[in-house]
């Protein structure tokens, strides 16, 4: 599995990371633009992400930003929905209507933060996708 972990917090960011390399080849970056960047890079060489744990508060471009942005590419390349990139939302808020706007951009699913290896090894196996706990 081939993960993306976006987040501007360098604590959060490196923690998700550490989880997520236990799942799959993962990288880290810390803005919407470097994700979108990847993102489509990825495409580009033929190697797209299955799974991308997007954080919501992010400043120049947030989460949602990003996700429609991700979003709207895989529609220009006709991507059917089963082939899309899963995308993750991570966030501090647990408001409905932070959650609502995340669901509408388009998201999988989202973890709360604290976050730990057990509650994102759930989310995952609830997408699909066949993890071991460690």
């Amino acid at each position: 599995m081939k993960i993306l972990v976006v987040d501007d917090e360098m604590i959060s960011r490196e923690k998700m990371k550490m989880i997520m390399s236990h799942f799959g080849e993962c990288e880290a970056v810390e803005s919407g633009a470097e994700a979108v960047e990847k993102f489509v890079g990825a495409w580009n060489s033929w190697s797209p992400y299955d799974l991308v744990s997007l954080d919501v508060q992010m400043p120049e471009m947030d989460g949602v930003d990003v996700l429609k942005r991700i979003r709207g590419m895989e529609q220009d390349k006709n991507v059917p929905e089963s082939k899309r990139v899963k995308v993750v939302m991570v966030t501090a808020r647990s408001d409905k209507d932070t959650i609502m706007t995340s669901i509408q951009a388009g998201c999988n699913d989202y973890v709360v933060k604290p976050f730990d290896k057990t509650i994102v090894a759930k989310k995952l196996t609830q997408l699909g996708f066949h993890v071991k706990l460690f």
